[in-house]
């Protein structure tokens, strides 16, 4: 009976599968609630996008931690500026999405954890849209998620 080469049973593994990140990536700040190894192994594969990444789960979370029981996010005043853009809830939660989308299963996991528990408190905390388009489509063509529809400030 043949047997597969061991090369061909390394190359179907992702890269870290079994295996621990570099340690250099160990001395990097953990990203947000995550395991020193999860954190390590996202850190490599975003290879200079994961400070990116901390900070926009901390703008997440510092929208979540406003106080009051309803929340409502606010429109960016300029949105075509990169930092200003970053004042609107949904362009920051957008971004997260992306970087989640790019990551192999394993650290996509790590951290769909960590925005599964964000997104049910965003989704706890605000209210929907009744007036919003159900299904607007973005620069790309995908429908819109269900974070732009919801109430704004001032709607």
């Amino acid at each position: 009976m043949p047997r597969n080469r061991p090369g061909a049973l390394r190359a179907r593994r992702g890269p870290f599968d079994g295996r621990r990140p570099p340690e250099w990536t160990r001395e990097l700040p953990p990203l947000d609630r995550l395991s020193p190894d999860e954190s390590a192994l996202i850190h490599h594969l975003l290879r200079g996008r994961a400070p990116g990444l901390a900070v926009r789960l901390a703008l997440y979370r510092a929208f979540l931690d406003r106080p009051g029981d309803r929340l409502r996010p606010a429109r960016s005043t300029c949105p075509a500026c990169p930092g200003c853009a970053l004042d609107d809830v949904a362009v920051v939660r957008d971004q997260l999405a992306d970087l989640y989308r790019g990551l192999p299963p394993g650290a996509r996991s790590a951290l769909g954890r960590v925005l599964r528990t964000l997104d049910a408190e965003f989704c706890r905390r605000t209210l929907p849209d009744p007036a919003a388009v159900p299904v607007g489509r973005d620069r790309s063509g995908r429908p819109l998620p269900w974070w732009h529809r919801r109430l704004y400030e001032g709607t």
